[in-house]
Formats: C-alpha cells, structure tokens, sequence
C-alpha cells in the first residue's frame, strides 16, 4: 500500500502537496492580519495610514519584485527559489510578531513580501511543468482550492488569536507550517529550471517598477494626510508616472528583461492579467475596509469578524477545484465572466450596509462573492498558464500574480483615498463617525463595482479556450531542440 502510494505515477501529487504547503503559508497570513487589524492598531496605536501600510506594504513588495522572483526561478530553479522564499518568509514572519512600533512591523511585513514573491510564482510554475495539459486545469482548481482554506480558516483562526491570546501570534503560527514546508520541498518536487535561452535579473526593470509603484501607492495613501494638491502627493504622482513610462521603454529595448512584454501579444495571456489585475483592484481594499467596519462600526469581536467571512470563504474551498476542472472542458470565459458579475452583484450588496446592519444583512453579499471569486479566479489563472509555454511558466506565473498584488495594494490605496474622501466630507455634513465611516465606504463599493463590471467585459471579449498538444517537460524538451 506504501509503494503504491509514492509510485512515480502519484508523484506529480505529492509535488502538489508540498507546493500547497508555502501557498496555504502566505494565503493564511493575508486573512490572517485583516482581521486582526483592529487589535494591531490599538496595541501600536497606529493611524489609518500606518494600517494601510502594514497591508499595503506586503502587497506592493510582493507584487513588484514577484516579475524578478519568476526569472529567478526559471535562472537558478523553481524548487531552490521556492525553498529560499519559504526561508525569507518564515524569519519575517518572526520579526513581525516581536515587532513593537509601526517602523518595524511596516518594515518585516515588506521583508515579507519579499519571501513571498520568491514562493509564489515558483509554485505556479512547479505545477504547470510537472502536469499535463489536461490535468492543468485540475490542479490549479486544487492550488485555487487551497488558497481558499486558508483563506477559510485564516479569518476565524486571526479573529481568536487576536481576540483570545496576542495579535503577535498570528505571525508566530508560520514558522511551524514553514519549516514543514521547506522539509516536503526537498522531499518531494524535483528542481527545473527554464535552459532555452541566457537568463539574467534585470535591475533596471526592477528599479524602475518598484520606484513607480511605490510612488502611485504612496500619492493614494497619503492624499488624505497632505492632500490632493500638496506638493508631495503632486510629486510623488509625478515620480511614478515618469518611473512607470521609463520601466516600459528599458523592458520594450532590453535585450533580457523582467517583464517580457511580448507575452502580451498573445490575447488571452493579456486579457486573463488584466482581469486579474482588476480583481485585486475591486477586492482587496474591499476586504480591508470590510474587517474594519465588522468591528468598529458594528462592534463585532475579532472571533466574530473572523466568523463572519466563512460562508464567503468556504464556497471558494467548495467551488474553486470545481471551477477549474470545468474550465479544462469548456473554456475560461463563462466561467470568468459570470464569476464577476457575482462579484459586482456582491460589492451591490455590501453597499447596501449601514450602522445596524444584522449578520443576515451581511449574508448574501458573503454568499455571492465566494461563489464569484471560486468561478472566476481558478479558470482565469488556468487560461493565463495554458497560453505560455511551459519553460516561460516561472515568469508567466509572476506576472499574472504580479497583476493579483499589484492591483490588490493600489486597490488597497485607491479605496482608502475613496473611503477618506467620503468620511471628511460627511463629517463636514455633521454626520457621527460611524455613518461617516459607512457613507464613504459606500463610495468606494460603487467604485469596486464598476471595476468588476469592465473586468467582466474585458473577460468576454478576451478569453478563449486553448487547446494544447501534450507537452513533455520544459528540460527534455528544450533538449530535445537542442539536439536538432
């Protein structure tokens, strides 16, 4: 019974096992913090912005060098960059549960990000060169499917960890599943790394990418602070529209670069990363934002707050798997597309929230969100790996999680730009904090509404089944072309 279980034929799905350890990693601490924001704001005393920043922090680090984390690991190896990340998260995450001032926890929490982004394309890219074409779409539904229980359990497992022991703990609890992690990956996924062509880091990609970014998520966060029309926030906006326009031009004439823009060409690989990068736009600020209302305007405990996410959170676990296999049948684009008209129903739904807003007030916006989250989120990753080769899956898995990061950390900034807006001037109307609070929220769920919606449209008019010839694996074949 024991050979048969490690037989080489089942070895692809221990491959997938370890890979889902560091996922489940990095997907729990997302969940994880949101809810216990509240808790880490009253114990460091932090302003919005600061808490703003401890997300957004992670998020932009993540998304801006996830493109270098991808041609990393199809340079040195998948697995080795996977291992390295799995390390580099695991020491962070200590640091952000002894951290005692918002500097330091700001800055653990973008060391972070830094981990995560050498983990998480090298997990994309492991399966799509371990599976074949028509299994793909199965086992990416799994590693969507994965990523929904943490995000299941994070929330509940946050809320009473901050509520019942210390908000630190939240951070101690990766270094158990890490250092599991890291054992499953020597263990059981073989290393592969992309031999067709000269690989090299592209600093100046990076530079310029990360100076933007962090100039456009710097001018959104702090607006509030300086406002619109500081010098700072002009300065800053005009930083990241010079550093974004210079990142283009050196990758469009650069020999070897981070982003291959070439990719682009291909239709369905651009429309799965914008619908991607849309999605982050749309919900992570919404998610933010939701764990704050939850327990400052409706008084909610961490525990319940966590609870509160689970109808949302468990049909993603349920349906995402289901998603993906069915995508593998019928092609991405119903599915994504549908998947985000629940989704700009949900955010519909959730603005219809106010002060005295019940839990079964709260209920169908949960439900609609997790059913539109599983439908599009699992096929629209599996069209964007089916539409690159599978030696171009390290740095086609960075980008396409560059998109979800990227977008999730400006979503972060742009609805809290959105959300302070509407408090100031509601405050100005004379309403009480709490219907302020509501009010601009609710601004800024229109916002991420509309954002579903033109995703839906990019969704139809871009996405398509692929159909592929089974590919042999990237090493063997780039070989094999070798050898001709």
């Amino acid at each position: 019974m024991k050979a048969r279980l490690f037989a080489p034929e089942n070895r692809k799905w221990w491959t997938l096992t370890a890979v889902a350890f560091g996922l489940f990693m990095i997907m729990l601490d997302n969940t994880v913090v949101n809810v216990a924001l509240p808790s880490i704001q009253r114990s460091l005393h932090l302003k919005i912005s600061e808490l703003e920043w401890v997300v957004a922090g992670y998020a932009l680090t993540f998304g801006a060098l996830m493109l270098t984390g991808g041609k990393l690991a199809d340079l040195f190896g998948r697995r080795l960059a996977f291992v390295v990340g799995l390390a580099i998260f695991t020491g962070s995450s200590l640091a952000c549960g002894l951290a005692g001032s918002a500097t330091l926890l700001i800055g653990a929490r973008v060391v972070q990000g830094v981990g995560a982004a050498l983990m998480n394309p090298a997990t994309l890219s492991i399966i799509t060169v371990t599976f074949p074409p028509r299994q793909r779409g199965t086992a990416i539904g799994i590693w969507a499917g994965v990523s929904a229980l943490a995000l299941a359990i994070g929330p509940l497992v946050g809320g009473l960890i901050a509520q019942r022991i210390n908000w630190n703990w939240i951070f101690f609890i990766n270094i158990p599943v890490g250092l599991l992690a890291i054992a499953a990956a020597y263990a059981f996924i073989d290393e592969s790394r992309d031999t067709s062509r000269e690989q090299k880091p592209d600093v100046s990609g990076l530079f310029t990418s990360a100076l933007g970014l962090f100039a456009l998520s710097y001018a959104l966060i702090e607006s509030n602070n300086y406002g619109w029309t500081s010098g700072r926030i002009l300065g800053a906006f005009a930083v990241a529209a010079v550093a974004l326009t210079t990142f283009i031009l050196v990758e469009l004439h650069q020999r070897l670069p981070m982003l291959e823009l070439g990719l682009f060409r291909n239709r369905v690989f651009a429309g799965a990363n914008t619908v991607m990068l849309l999605v982050g736009l749309a919900m992570f600020g919404v998610f933010f934002y939701v764990s704050l209302y939850l327990q400052q305007v409706l008084d909610y405990s961490p525990t319940q707050a966590g609870a509160s996410f689970l109808p949302m959170t468990a049909l993603i676990v349920v349906l995402a798997p289901i998603a993906g296999k069915l995508s593998d049948r019928i092609g991405p684009r119903p599915l994504v597309t549908t998947g985000l008209v629940l989704l700009s129903g949900s955010l519909l739904f959730f603005g219809r929230m106010d002060i005295h807003t019940t839990f079964w007030g709260l209920l169908p916006a949960m439900l609609l969100g997790g059913v539109g989250m599983a439908t599009a989120m699992a096929p629209v990753t599996a069209a964007a790996m089916g539409s690159v080769r599978p030696d171009k899956a390290g740095v086609g898995s960075a980008v396409l999680n560059s998109m979800r990061q990227v977008g999730g950390s400006l979503g972060i900034a742009l609805m809290g730009a959105i959300v302070a807006n509407g408090v100031s001037s509601s405050l100005r109307s004379g309403h009480p904090q709490p219907v302020a609070f509501v009010n601009g929220f609710h601004h800024a769920l229109d916002v991420a509404a509309a954002i579903a919606v033109v995703g839906a449209v990019i969704a139809v008019s871009t996405l398509r089944k692929v159909h592929h010839p089974e590919h042999p694996p990237a090493e063997s074949s780039a070989f094999a072309e070798a050898a001709r």
